[in-house]
């Protein structure tokens, strides 16, 4: 049987069946007035943690850190590449358009890639024609999003890529992904080098995923 416990500490204990659990409601240090809470009339579900309750009827509320909209592009067809200078992976490509200039952009790429043994890809992730999430300037050392090699026959590996954009813009964005094989090497999307050795042909696929962050 469910129990109330008033304590004298200003907090008010609703204890489920077995008293193990319990909902607390708790008033503040200090009132200017009296306040009203109104639970809502329908069914509701709590989660885990506390509720809280705020002065006034919500509506000076911002939508702080939820998502706006999300955008995905998948790409499963395969792609290749002997190009020796960055050049867009065909199909991992995805636009957006944030609702405000405040807003962020979250960016998950997924990516099925292969490439010729003795070499690997360099990628980048772009917005629009801007470089994003480049390591720092060093030398004549290269500047990649990330990047991997292979040192064997080629299977397909799976290349992650996430960064969080802040482009102050409402226009329409393209994010996308660029690479090419370093040491005249070849690129593969969602296959592997050897398409014919039925021993390590594989498929997969790619995907691009963007989300907007509401300031």
């Amino acid at each position: 049987m469910a129990e109330l416990r008033v304590k004298g500490t200003g907090t008010l204990k609703l204890f489920e069946n077995d008293n193990t659990s319990s909902v607390t409601i708790a008033s503040p240090a200090s009132l200017s007035a009296d306040k009203t809470i109104t639970l809502p009339d329908a069914d509701v579900t709590l989660a885990s943690g506390t509720m809280l309750a705020t002065d006034g009827d919500g509506s000076g509320l911002s939508g702080v850190g939820k998502i706006g909209q999300v955008v995905q592009a998948v790409k499963t067809d395969t792609f290749t590449s002997a190009a020796t200078s960055y050049t867009d992976l065909t199909g991992i490509t995805v636009d957006i358009t944030p609702s405000a200039t405040s807003s962020k952009v979250l960016v998950l790429c997924s990516l099925t890639l292969a490439a010729s043994v003795g070499g690997g890809p360099e990628l980048k992730l772009l917005r629009d024609s801007t470089d994003l999430g480049l390591g720092d300037t060093d030398g004549n050392r290269a500047r990649v999003t990330t990047a991997f090699s292979i040192s064997a026959t080629s299977r397909i590996v799976s290349v992650p890529m996430i960064y969080l954009d802040s482009p102050s813009s409402t226009s329409a964005l393209t994010y996308k992904v660029q690479g090419f094989g370093w040491n005249t090497n070849t690129i593969y999307v969602n296959r592997t080098e050897d398409d014919a050795d039925e021993a390590y042909r594989q498929r997969g696929s790619s995907s691009i995923t963007v989300m907007e962050v509401l300031a």
